[in-house]
């Protein structure tokens, strides 16, 4: 039986981009668990029996959207307060690249999130601060793909 191949979460990357000028992404220092979710909206409808009118119907679906949310959480690093302030305080959108790296093939989605909240937290005086992100797509979120240098 053949082993999977997989990766170290490290290797996948949350990286808010730059506003201004050719966009340079950096991902935020300090998060240890990060998230992806994907949503597919479905519209549904009843599709009746037309043989017999009587029975119930079966629900059928259709795909009417896609939406993607990413979120991540660790220690709050100094370096990366400024951008993460900055991003959920924007009206606007930022741009956003996620990073998906395995050893031959590193996928990527680009495009325009808003961070919806920033929690900054302590659970003890003696520990340290932490931070908790989410973020939600406006509009395509472009995916590729290509061999891992």
């Amino acid at each position: 039986m053949a082993k999977p191949v997989t990766t170290k979460g490290g290797m996948m990357r949350i990286l808010l981009g730059s506003g201004a000028g050719p966009i340079v992404y950096a991902a935020p220092c300090g998060l240890t668990s990060k998230s992806l979710t994907i949503s597919k909206g479905l519209e549904e409808v009843s599709i009746p029996d037309c043989d017999d009118p009587t029975a119930m119907e079966w629900l059928g679906r259709d795909a009417v959207s896609l939406s993607m949310s990413v979120s991540g959480e660790g220690v709050l690093a100094q370096a990366s307060v400024e951008a993460w302030l900055d991003a959920v305080e924007s009206a606007d959108p930022v741009p956003v690249k996620v990073e998906l790296e395995f050893p031959t093939t590193t996928w990527t989605w680009t495009g325009a999130m808003h961070v919806e909240s920033a929690e900054l937290g302590a659970a003890s005086n003696t520990g340290r601060v932490t931070g908790n992100f989410s973020l939600q797509s406006d509009g395509e979120m472009v995916r590729t793909s290509a061999a891992t240098s």
